[in-house]
């Protein structure tokens, strides 16, 4: 028989028995089990030990690989180069040029008879060059585009790579513990899970201490599920662990876990499991029971629809409060003005446009047909198609599609600078959000200290210990107490590890409050990890877990002598109401009365607060049979465990240590680099109030003379809340402006705080809140808040999930960054804005006057698309990767009604516009006597390239190059020229388009419609370019707060937007018909569209746009669905889905949220179901 590593390589249950197991529920579940002879049993089968876990050897791993799969959920394939030219070329715009190009190519081989029409033989040689030019200009376009798209892509995939190579998870190898990336657990695998953490695999609970799983992502289901070895014992990929800890065996990874089926069902992976069942099908005589465990095909979609729980319709009120009307998360303050931006100009863009077409035709007719009398013939025909050029060109330059490429580049540039400075972000938009931030709610713990606690201070047995904390005149049995309350009621996955060099600290693992008391038993010179050995995990009898109402932990051993005794540590005045007793000098069991408590708290607690310590409370207490002492408790039989307010209680007070956690050094400078940018810093944490105003103090949140306000969860919730315990904005609005520390806070009072400043109408700017979180109840906050930041190393995994962005060292600096890169994002946006939308307004009325008057257009097509590639990708590249300087911390954020464009920027644009018109025209209408030239006016369709239209064009050129150096600055800054070399891509981008444009000028010829000019012409030129500086100097001069505020743009909040945002979904209509939309909006929706779409991993990302629903999709979804309710339940559901494809779009995001093994940056949000599913009776819900 084949072994591996010494054991058999058949294991001796398989695939298809694990698949069995796994697809069972609840009861079914636990008989399934028992089948199989329970889970000790199963470990066995599977080789592998409960305590012990996997040996942990290369080849026994890679043999699990082989045989059960690796946890790793393929992505589908990238798209290729030539499929993003493909989307590309799907463009409407280009698609009209490209149809245009291609009459006017046919017509230009047409020969009229020389009779009809006069002398045109000669030139109709070259008719053809213009419709060749337009074409390749087109492809040049469609080229830069998808490689845009495809580096985007490259980039995006490389970030994704890197979050799924940081997530970690905790297993049990050769009886050690140790953290180990995710793709590389196996079937067998002992996983250690706790609170706060997101299941990568599906496994059978072995052990657990109070463990509840959130199972929402799969079931719909609000309700925390208690997960036991007599309740519920399967563990699920994909959910999260909300409370308690435990221990389980790996059954599923992979594409065959939870997670895996879920995008199978949505087609969001590889169809690896089709290859593989194609290969073993020709495998039909190996017996299904004797594994096959390498061979069973894996399972299809079509037997799935017994997979999850069925649902009980239950929605979170929290989560539904933060949808917009149409169910997608509501769009960030830049993209809301944008979007309403982009479709009025779409819609100026296209009128304007339409109408050049119709002044060009009826004027060409009237001259041609009326007033010369002349006959029609097939040969004019290739005048329309010019006209009809002319107009989209138009349209072209109007239409702003380097807008979203510019967002999409900032941000993308932004986000890959940001990762330096220890900011992963999640969602993209949150780059730009974070510029505009007004207040910041930080966390104590490790943001605005340095996390690495230490006890100091400590009083035991009626000594306080002021300079070393060691007790090291108490009593030996009381210390023995201390020692094994600290070891054993604390998590087992922390450590304190000596270092490998010398000198340096001890390395701290796992929760940083129980490293410092492990330490402290360190310096007692003891060792908690033999107290632990003496009592595994396994031998606990009940866990009481810390979560943020408890404010405590407490562990439930058996005593050798019979009996129970239970340890509880947790917040010192939460700990101390508990306590009934305490020991005093000598070691002597003293009662502990509310009057000693309080003298505690002044003399004692209060003094540490002051100091900055954060102070726990250490007590136990006994049960015991037979006769008892005074502080323990008689009984007959076991108590009842789940009566937790009964069990811990009357406790014995063993001791109070103050443990510190020093302020980070650069906090104190950063917080005063946010409050010179007019960010407000609010300390919300759940310490002590005197420990939370040392700290405060320390940083600079608070100063001794300010007036402001520090208060407790309880006075708060006092203050906000009515007689009904409900919470009023006025009453909010009351508190909030003045309070800066929220102390003994509850995650709820967080979210209260926070959404109260966001609603806030107080301000005029409206408030934009961030927030940092690292517990698994920091969620709602953070998810409620505009951006929300997770702690990279102490956060849990729930918490990184609902944020915006990770800060990988946990440091308030980091978020300052984030502020500079967020005004960056928004400044670059806004320089290209400027940029653009001069360029935008000089081409159409430069093209539309020349319609109207000289019955041409001065730029011709061709010039135009070489203008909108400058304009869109160039420009977008060269003003989007400007760096972050110093005083974007000078000025006062945007907030939230702030205009788009400010009157600063729209006085540029006027300015600029004047200028380049004012030039334009005086060229075009006495340019041939300034400059002594032939007029180009006039000139007949197939006439070569006149000198006089080749000026204006390279003029126009050359101005638009010198206008985007000023377009750098947007605050009115004269400098231009400041930091210009600091960004290299700026001036490369700048030189190399100037030097194209010499090119073209001197040798475009016929293709480009110029004509090689001299040097003094070419001197003319770049002297009226140059111009635009100086006459920016003196725009600059003009003062803004003189102008009227009608020129500023975009003011107002953002949701008055939401029905113009509603016209870029391109939703189907309750009967599958597709909208009707008018050009504009079809321009810009696929302009936006195409540039920000980006596939990862198998998921469309974040774009600024929602992703359009489709028929497939909905499909899509109604199988998950199937998948995940129940027969009966699944059918209606698969109905209603049917009729209403918002339905199958929630299910849609329902199904494929928080799969962190193959999700995208940004991971799907929940989403409460649609109020748009028809009532049904109790007996339809019953059946």
């Amino acid at each position: 028989m084949a072994t591996i590593d010494g054991r058999p390589a058949l294991y001796g249950i398989s695939l298809k028995q694990l698949e069995d197991l796994n697809a069972a529920r609840g009861r079914d579940a636990i008989s399934k089990l028992e089948e199989y002879g329970g889970v000790t049993e199963l470990c066995r089968k599977l080789y592998t030990s409960p305590t012990e876990g996997l040996p942990g050897t290369e080849k026994d791993i890679a043999h699990r690989r082989d045989t059960f799969g690796s946890n790793h959920i393929p992505p589908k394939p990238p798209k290729t180069f030539l499929s993003l030219v493909w989307e590309a070329l799907q463009d409407m715009t280009l698609i009209i040029l490209q149809i245009a190009a291609l009459i006017s190519l046919v017509l230009s081989f047409y020969k009229p008879p020389k009779t009809e029409v006069g002398n045109i033989d000669e030139e109709g040689d070259h008719g053809w060059i213009e419709g060749v030019a337009i074409l390749v200009s087109v492809i040049v376009v469609v080229i830069v585009t998808a490689f845009n798209d495809y580096t985007k892509e490259r980039q995006f995939r490389g970030l994704q790579s890197r979050i799924e190579g940081e997530q970690k998870f905790t297993v049990i190898r050769g009886g050690e513990s140790t953290q180990i990336p995710v793709r590389e657990i196996v079937v067998g695998d002992i996983c250690q899970v706790k609170y706060g953490d997101l299941l990568q695999a599906d496994g059978i609970i072995i052990q657990s201490n109070d463990l509840k799983v959130d199972e929402s992502s799969l079931t719909g289901e609000s309700d925390h599920v208690k997960k036991g070895e007599g309740s519920d014992v399967l563990m699920l990929s994909g959910t999260h662990v909300m409370e308690g800890s435990g221990r389980m065996v790996v059954t599923a990874v992979g594409i065959l876990s939870q997670a895996g089926i879920i995008f199978r069902l949505l087609g969001a992976t590889v169809d690896q499991h089709e290859e593989e069942a194609k290969k073993r099908k020709k495998d039909k005589d190996v017996e299904e029971g004797i594994v096959a465990n390498s061979h069973t095909p894996l399972p299809t979609t079509d037997g799935m629809n017994n997979v999850g729980h069925e649902a009980n319709g239950g929605k979170d009120t929290t989560k539904e409060e933060e949808r917009v009307s149409h169910g997608n998360k509501e769009k960030s303050v830049l993209q809301a003005k944008l979007t309403k931006l982009a479709i009025q100009i779409g819609y100026a863009g296209s009128a304007i446009a339409l109408l050049t077409v119709i002044i060009l035709i009826v004027r060409f007719c009237i001259q041609t047909f009326l007033i010369e009398g002349k006959p029609w013939d097939p040969y004019y025909s290739n005048h329309f198609v010019k006209f009809l050029i002319i107009g989209v060109t138009v349209l072209v330059v109007a239409v702003p599609e380097g807008l979203p490429l510019a967002v999409t580049l900032s941000l993308a540039y932004s986000v890959k600078k940001m990762m330096k400075d220890n900011n992963l972000v999640r969602h993209l938009d949150a780059c730009e959000t974070m510029g505009n931030a007004t207040a910041i709610c930080s966390d104590k713990t490790g943001t605005l200290t340095t996390n690495r606690m230490t006890v100091v201070q400590s009083y035991v047995c009626g000594d306080y210990y002021k300079t070393s904390p060691v007790p090291h005149s108490a009593p030996a049995q009381i210390v023995d107490l201390i020692v094994d309350g600290i070891s054993i009621n604390s998590a087992y996955t922390t450590l304190v590890m000596l270092s490998d060099k010398p000198g340096e600290l001890p390395k701290q693992i796992g929760n940083k409050t129980e490293c410092s008391l492990l330490g402290f038993v360190l310096e007692m010179k003891r060792s908690y990890q033999e107290v632990r050995d003496k009592h595994p995990e396994e031998t606990f009898h009940k866990v009481y877990t810390f979560n943020s109402t408890r404010k405590s932990m407490s562990t439930v051993i058996r005593l050798e002598s019979g009996g129970y005794r239970v340890y509880t540590k947790g917040a010192s005045e939460m700990v101390m109401k508990r306590c009934s007793f305490t020991y005093g000098q000598g070691g002597k069991l003293e009662p502990f009365p509310i009057a000693m408590q309080d003298r505690l708290v002044k003399n004692i607690i209060e003094p540490m607060a002051s100091e900055g310590l954060r102070t726990i409370c250490l007590a136990y207490r006994d049960f015991v049979p037979g006769k008892a002492e005074i502080n323990q408790v008689r009984i007959d039989s076991e108590p009842n465990w789940d009566d937790e307010n009964f069990i811990v209680d009357n406790m014995t007070c063993l001791c109070i240590v103050g443990i510190e956690d020093p302020v980070r050094p650069e906090v104190p400078e950063a917080i005063r680099m946010c409050q010179r940018a007019g960010i407000t810093v609010r300390m919300v944490t759940g310490d002590n109030i005197n420990t939370a105003r040392s700290i405060a103090m320390k940083c600079g949140i608070v100063t001794k003379d300010q007036d402001c306000l520090i208060l407790e969860g309880k006075d708060f919730n006092k203050a906000v809340r009515d007689q009904n315990g409900e919470v009023q904005q006025d009453l909010l609005d009351k508190v909030w402006p003045r309070l800066k520390v929220l102390a003994r806070s509850s995650p709820t009072d967080k979210y209260t705080l926070v959404k109260g400043i966001i609603d806030s109408k107080l301000t005029d700017n409206r408030e934009v809140v961030a927030v940092t979180g690292d517990g698994t109840n920091d969620g709602p906050a953070l998810k409620k808040a505009d951006v929300g930041f997770a702690m990279g190393i102490a956060g849990t995994d729930v918490a990184k999930e609902a944020s915006d962005i990770i800060l990988t060292d946990d440091n308030f600096t980091s978020i300052v960054k984030a502020v500079m890169w967020g005004r960056n994002v928004y400044d670059s946006i806004a320089k290209f804005l400027q940029f653009q939308l001069t360029v935008n307004v000089v081409a159409v009325v430069v093209a539309f006057v020349g319609a109207c008057f000289i019955q041409d257009s001065p730029l011709k097509a061709v010039q135009m698309l070489w203008v909108n590639l400058i304009m869109d990708t160039l420009a977008s590249l060269a003003l989007s990767t400007e760096m972050p300087t110093a005083d974007l911390l000078t000025r006062k954020p945007y907030g939230r009604t702030k205009p788009l464009i400010s009157r600063t920027m729209m006085k540029n644009i006027l300015g600029q516009a004047v200028y380049q018109m004012t030039i334009i025209f005086c060229l075009l209408f006495l340019g041939e006597h300034l400059l002594r030239i032939d007029s180009g006016r006039g000139a007949d369709i197939h006439d070569p390239p006149s000198q006089h239209f080749t000026v204006i064009f390279n003029t126009f050129v050359m101005m638009t190059l010198f206008n985007e150096i000023n377009a750098r600055k947007i605050h009115g800054q004269r400098n231009v020229f400041e930091g210009i070399f600091s960004n290299m891509i700026f001036y490369g981008i700048w030189i190399i388009t100037f030097v194209s444009q010499i090119l073209i000028i001197q040798y475009g010829g016929l293709a480009f419609a110029t004509t090689p000019l001299t040097l003094e012409q070419w001197g003319w030129c770049v002297f009226f370019g140059f111009g635009t500086l100086v006459w920016g100097q003196l725009v600059t001069t003009i003062p803004t707060k003189k102008l009227p505020k009608v020129l500023s743009y975009g003011r107002g909040h953002p949701t008055d937007v939401v029905a113009l945002q509603n016209l870029v979904e391109d939703k189907f209509d309750g009967d599958g018909s597709d909208k009707k939309r008018t050009a504009g909006q079809i321009l810009w929706i696929r302009g936006l569209t195409r540039l920000q779409t980006q596939v990862i991993g198998g998921e469309l990302q974040e774009r600024l746009i929602p992703v359009p629903y489709s028929k497939n999709t909905t499909d899509q979804a109604i199988r998950v669905v199937n998948a995940f309710r129940s027969g009966g339940d699944s059918a209606y559901l698969e109905l209603a889905a049917q009729k209403n494809p918002a339905v199958a779009a929630h299910f849609l995001r329902q199904a494929s949220k928080r799969l962190p093994s193959q999700s995208s940056i940004e991971y799907a949000d929940a989403d409460p179901l649609p109020e748009i599913l028809p009532s049904r009776s109790h007996t339809e819900t019953a059946v």
